[in-house]
């Protein structure tokens, strides 16, 4: 069985999101959280944090990309059993056992994004379209006779040619208005 673990390549998530999610933590895609918000109304971090961030369930940190990882079935349970403690804690579910049957939904759909090898990183991009949120996930895999991983390296991206929302970010506006 395979379960998503966060990982953080770069320091760039303790940036962008309000709180990030701690390297190796178990992980979920992380959508419900936005449940019941206009999403199309989000800014700043907490935008970055619907559009691009799986949840980490100890910390409710947001990580960029998750790893696929071999679990045990104890994991598994150890996982359900954590995301419903927070769930109630956090979110308000009634009791624990309205939070296990949530908790085994998100993971159960977290296994089935795991399909792909170990190691594996995956990376959610979400919009928000006709009142709906939409999830998809791209695999991105090192090539077969890929050296160890740098800093900068090229990787295989399942889902590449799927159109995507053009995205401009103008950094020197951005820089002017820290400076202000």
């Amino acid at each position: 069985m395979k379960l998503l673990r966060t990982i953080r390549l770069d320091p760039s998530d303790t940036f962008v999101f309000e709180t990030a999610a701690e390297p190796g933590e178990w992980a979920v895609s992380g959508a419900f959280p936005f449940w019941g918000t206009d999403a199309g109304a989000l800014q700043g971090k907490e935008r970055t944090a619907f559009r691009a961030g799986f949840l980490g369930v100890n910390s409710l940190g947001r990580s960029t990309l998750v790893q696929i990882v071999d679990a045990t079935p104890e994991d598994r349970h150890a996982l359900v059993e954590a995301l419903a403690r927070r769930l109630v804690e956090a979110f308000g579910a009634p009791d624990m056992d309205a939070a296990r049957v949530s908790a085994e939904d998100e993971v159960q759909f977290a296994e089935s994004l795991a399909v792909q090898p170990a190691n594996t990183l995956i990376a959610v991009h979400r919009t928000y379209e006709d009142g709906n949120v939409r999830e998809a996930f791209r695999a991105l895999r090192s090539r077969g006779d890929a050296k160890p991983s740098r800093a900068f390296s090229f990787l295989n991206v399942e889902g590449e040619d799927e159109e995507q929302p053009a995205e401009r970010v103008d950094l020197a506006q951005l820089a002017d208005r820290k400076r202000k």
